[in-house]
């Protein structure tokens, strides 16, 4: 699945997210040509710090593979991942990450630090800024419409 195609669809979970109140960050998984796990953030709903949009997509690619590896798909996500969200693509295995918009105060492929260039054994191929002002735009109208 093409990486703009796929931020598409998150960008519509990120939505989601922003109408329940939640910071508005989407994510899906790609394995080939098809979703396999998508999610979007759900802390305030699920009243946990975990509960980020990478960490559900993962969880539910894992459940549709039956595998905890991801070793031959993607992750696609609206905003840059943070350290915790990183440490689930290296322990997950993702071949790739995508992601939107840069996050300037946690952000773990490059903007603050990039987890995936550390001595960990393992460096997913790493794309940044795919429909980055759309990102960024869904963003910025959340947080204005919270002051």
């Amino acid at each position: 699945m093409e990486r703009e195609k796929a931020m598409v669809l998150a960008l519509a979970l990120a939505r989601k997210a922003g109408e329940a109140g939640e910071i508005p960050v989407g994510c899906v998984v790609v394995q080939g040509n098809r979703v396999i796990g998508e999610g979007y953030n759900r802390r305030e709903e699920c009243h946990s710090p975990l509960a980020h949009a990478e960490i559900m997509a993962i969880s539910q690619a894992c459940q549709t593979l039956g595998d905890w590896r991801l070793e031959d798909c993607g992750l696609v996500v609206t905003l840059e991942p943070c350290p915790m969200c990183a440490g689930a693509i290296l322990n997950a295995r993702l071949k790739w990450v995508c992601f939107g918009a840069s996050e300037h105060k946690t952000g773990s492929c490059g903007s603050v630090i990039n987890l995936f260039e550390e001595n960990y054994g393992y460096h997913p191929t790493v794309y940044g800024g795919v429909l980055e002002e759309e990102c960024a735009d869904l963003m910025r109208q959340f947080f204005t419409g919270l002051r």
